[in-house]
């Protein structure tokens, strides 16, 4: 079965709320030999963004859009705590705070991400949504992570996002802890997140692991933050090579 066929079925159990569905086509994968990181990666993560992309285009209803949400989240859950419980992957040596904009969509993205992160070896607190920005900001000025983590998928988060980095660099805070960005409003505007002053981002959880490993001293440049024009600089993309979802 393709990829595409594949997120189909579950796409359409999510939004109809079967959860028997749902599980049986978990269970088939996993069945198949099918990690539970490829599980996240090829098979949530697309179905994920297939939710949120018709839900901001009207095509599905709102209790549609919840019933499937909650749904994968469940799933993400058993998936995870799997995941998490027999990475035998060492310590990176890395402390994230990572928070999220206030949607259902983009905390169950930032779920994902920051489950990946903590399977490959960063210690990862996750805060959620619907944070004051200056709880954030004192936060970090506190305990000094190594990378201050915001996944967004509204472009109604990026004000805050970016009053938040601005204040950081102002101030000169925690200037060690590398700033990353990642969800859905980054992946549909490119150039973005360059341009609000984030020092790393990517489009896809693996993508985001990959980059926070190879790419732990990257720093934005005072001339990257550029918000107002247009730049073409693509991220690079992640090298992974892994088994696709049967």
């Amino acid at each position: 079965m393709s990829a595409e066929i594949l997120t189909e079925r579950l796409f359409e159990a999510l939004v109809s709320g079967d959860r028997n569905a749902a599980r049986t086509v978990v269970d088939e994968q996993l069945t198949a030999g099918v990690t539970r990181e490829i599980l996240l990666t090829d098979l949530f993560w697309p179905a994920y963004e297939l939710i949120e992309k018709l839900h901001r285009e009207d095509q599905i209803t709102t209790l549609a859009h919840n019933m499937a949400s909650r749904l994968l989240r469940v799933l993400v859950d058993q998936c995870s705590r799997e995941l998490i419980a027999t990475s035998d992957a060492p310590s990176v040596g890395r402390r994230v705070f990572a928070c999220c904009g206030p949607s259902e969509g983009s905390e169950l993205g930032g779920q994902m991400a920051v489950d990946l992160l903590e399977a490959a070896g960063f210690d990862v607190q996750f805060a959620g949504g619907g944070l004051p920005i200056d709880e954030i900001r004192a936060t970090v000025q506190q305990t000094k992570p190594s990378a201050l983590l915001m996944f967004c998928s509204e472009p109604c988060d990026l004000p805050d996002i970016r009053v938040l980095i601005d204040s950081l660099h102002e101030i000169g805070a925690c200037p060690d802890t590398q700033i990353v960005v990642g969800g859905g409003v980054f992946n549909r505007a490119e150039g973005l997140a360059e341009e609000i002053g984030a020092d790393l981002w990517a489009t896809h959880p693996l993508e985001l692991v990959d980059r926070m490993i190879d790419e732990a001293g990257v720093r934005a440049t005072e001339d990257q933050r550029t918000v107002g024009r247009t730049r073409k600089i693509a991220p690079k993309k992640a090298e992974r090579t892994t088994r696709k979802a049967a």
